[in-house]
């Protein structure tokens, strides 16, 4: 041992003497004797890690983990009136509405960084939520309202149904439960409501066959399990029972019983909000069960993004305070834009029963239009509407901010390219889908009218992308004109001038255009939302393409009003070409600045393809590559209108008889505000 303690100091201190070189002192052996002593003792008296765990613990007793594991025999039994029942009035006096203050703080832990838990852990490492020393007790875990789900996609409304029966069925082993029905109360919503009717009949039945809708074991009316009411919206708000019910044949009639709004106008906030206000303080916890009053879920129904966007903050203020998700079973909105075209049949069989467009407000999916509008392309597929991956924004917001779920709903879905013909009666004309499980990395931004302006403001980039997104909403970037009929030459050069005339009004605007998305570049690099970068990488390279086909397009007329002449016919029966037709192409030299914006919008538009695949963003990006910058001529022969053609001979057997004229064709309406 005395050479350990030797090799020991020489190691530690370098030095080769060490104080045990000779004699070893008697009351040194004497202290380490006793220090070996002490610490055997402290052993022998230190409880085990098992020892600790029964101190907390207590003894181990297998009948009560028997007794825990059989969980269903001490839960009570979740009862469901049966259809001749009364409805319940959860008004009545001995449930305690309280007043809640919107000024209420909520609290979200949505993408918090790990260093914000530190205010809530405590010395010893544990969570201080609802311990005395977070001085929080239970009520804390209410005000907490997690984030929702933005993107959920389905092809039927009754798959929305099914998933919010799930919800329905979690809620109703916690707590007793309220659920609310919003339904839109517009023309194009009937048949949709009719459907979810049926789905809602058998929904309920399977709850009750499930046995989460038992038989009722209690006396009084106010302990069934599952509440039901019915609000319905359009221009006014109108509730559908005068208290909610518990049996679904109370709910069917008042949903058959909504009437039909013709105004076009959707108070969806409103009706959100009232539904609120009528059930608010039942988040409020119970103090002899420990539980809340009763869970509330708001579920509205509607195919529009609604008309008072305004109230879309008061609402999520007004649910989250009363701990209300609210979950929209809803349409898609269209990529970027507000309107989209809904494929309209007359509901009355003596009008024309051809399919009609009527422009339907369903979007956009981001507080601000992100997507610019550019008529002046090769091929104009800029004007066709396209799924956003996305709900109407406001709506969505609703829910994502509530806990709650935007179901986006479209039959067609599944569907990579949809023709015209495929499309259902009521549904909106989208030619393409995206996949859901891309799209969740391009959530739009769902913040407050304030924190979008601050976003925008902070970062040139950002800003310049929604400006220029509003600045082409406007039209201002006008179709151009590709066909010159030439059947007189002061008529043929007086249509090409005001070709050059439109294009002279449409070139400085692209180059106006231009210098807006330019200011945005310095912040590019800086720029990691995927949105973002796809959106502006998108509008630089589209707006560099159509500034050169603009200033080509104005060549390309000038060159056909002086210089170009129609080939002469290939032989006698072939009629002298009379029309001059410009068509997308890569001949026509464009100097060699124009030749650099040209290698630049490839680059910025080859990005958007290479990082973003499988979006929205990446396919205009795609049409917009394949899709030549330049333009060439091509001639062609048309009938002139001077020259009528030959009727055919009816003075034979053989020939088609003709229609009779006393039968009038049905007369056709024009699609209402729907």
């Amino acid at each position: 041992m005395i050479k350990y303690l030797k090799r020991t100091w020489q190691i530690r201190t370098g030095r080769y003497e060490t104080p045990f070189d000779g004699g070893v002192p008697f009351w040194m052996i004497s202290l380490i004797l006793h220090l070996v002593v002490i610490l055997v003792i402290a052993k022998m008296l230190m409880p085990s890690a098992d020892d600790k765990r029964l101190n907390f613990v207590g003894d181990f007793n297998s009948n009560e983990v028997i007794e825990l594991a059989n969980l269903e025999e001490v839960v009570p039994d979740v009862v469901f009136e049966d259809a001749d029942a009364e409805p319940v009035d959860i008004g009545d006096t001995d449930l305690d509405f309280e007043e809640i203050e919107l000024a209420t703080p909520v609290l979200s832990f949505d993408n918090q960084a790990l260093d914000d838990f530190d205010s809530i852990i405590s010395e010893d490492g544990i969570l201080a939520l609802g311990t005395e020393n977070g001085g929080r007790g239970s009520e804390a875990f209410a005000e907490i309202a997690t984030k929702g789900v933005a993107g959920t996609t389905v092809a039927q409304a009754s798959g929305a149904i099914d998933r919010i029966s799930q919800e329905i069925l979690r809620s109703l082993e916690d707590n007793k439960t309220l659920v609310v029905w919003i339904f839109d109360q517009s023309i194009s919503l009937l048949e949709q409501r009719a459907r979810i009717e049926n789905r809602l009949d058998k929904v309920y039945r399977e709850l009750r066959e499930a046995g989460v809708l038992g038989a009722k074991t209690h006396a009084q009316i106010q302990d069934y399990r599952l509440h039901t009411d019915v609000i319905a919206f359009g221009q006014s708000i109108n509730p559908m029972l005068p208290r909610p019910a518990t049996n679904f044949d109370q709910v069917r009639k008042a949903i058959r019983e909504i009437k039909r709004d013709d105004s076009g106008i959707e108070n969806v906030m409103a009706a959100v909000m009232t539904a609120a206000d009528r059930h608010k303080g039942l988040h409020k916890i119970d103090s002899s069960t420990g539980k809340r009053k009763r869970a509330v879920l708001l579920i509205v129904v509607s195919d529009e993004a609604g008309d008072d966007g305004g109230l879309t903050d008061q609402a999520i203020q007004m649910c989250r305070t009363n701990q209300i998700p609210v979950s929209v079973i809803g349409v898609p909105a269209p990529f970027g834009r507000r309107a989209t075209e809904v494929k309209w049949v007359d509901s009355d069989p003596q009008f024309d029963q051809s399919a009609q467009i009527a422009l339907v407000n369903q979007g956009p999916e981001s507080m601000m239009p992100e997507r610019l509008r550019l008529d002046f392309t090769g091929d104009f597929n800029d004007l066709e509407m396209i799924d956003s991956g996305f709900g109407p924004f406001d709506l969505t917001k609703l829910c994502y901010e509530t806990g709650g779920t935007y179901f986006a709903v479209h039959p067609n879905r599944g569907k990579r390219s949809v023709k015209w013909h495929e499309v259902a009666n009521y549904s909106a004309y989208l030619r393409h889908f995206f996949d859901a499980d891309v799209m969740k990395r391009y959530r739009p931004d769902y913040v407050t009218g304030a924190e979008y302006q601050q976003m925008i403001t902070a970062n040139a980039m950002r800003g310049a992308l929604v400006r220029a997104a509003a600045f082409t909403s406007t039209g201002a970037l006008a179709r151009p004109q590709l066909r010159f009929p030439k059947f007189e030459e002061a008529q043929f050069v007086s249509l090409v001038t005001r070709a050059q005339r439109a294009a002279a009004i449409v070139e400085p605007k692209l180059n106006q255009l231009y210098d807006m998305l330019k200011v945005g570049e310095q912040d590019r690099p800086e720029e990691k939302a995927p949105r973002w970068q796809a959106g502006y990488d998108l509008a630089m390279g589209r707006t560099l393409a159509a500034k050169i086909r603009a200033e080509t397009y104005n060549m390309m007329l000038a060159l056909v009003k002086t210089k170009l002449k129609f080939d002469s016919p290939a032989n006698e029966q072939t009629p002298q070409n009379n029309t001059w037709v410009l068509r997308p192409a890569n001949t026509v030299e464009t100097g060699s600045r124009s030749e650099k914006l040209a290698q630049k919008a490839k680059d910025y538009l080859q990005r958007v393809v290479a990082d973003h695949p499988g979006t929205p963003w990446a396919l205009i990006a795609q049409r917009e590559l394949a899709t030549p910058i330049g333009w060439s001529w091509r001639q062609t022969y048309i009938t002139p209108p001077n020259q009528r053609r030959a009727r055919p001979n009816r003075n034979n057997n053989n020939s088609t008889p003709e229609i009779p004229t006393n039968v009038e064709p049905p007369k056709k309406r024009p699609p209402p505000r729907l």
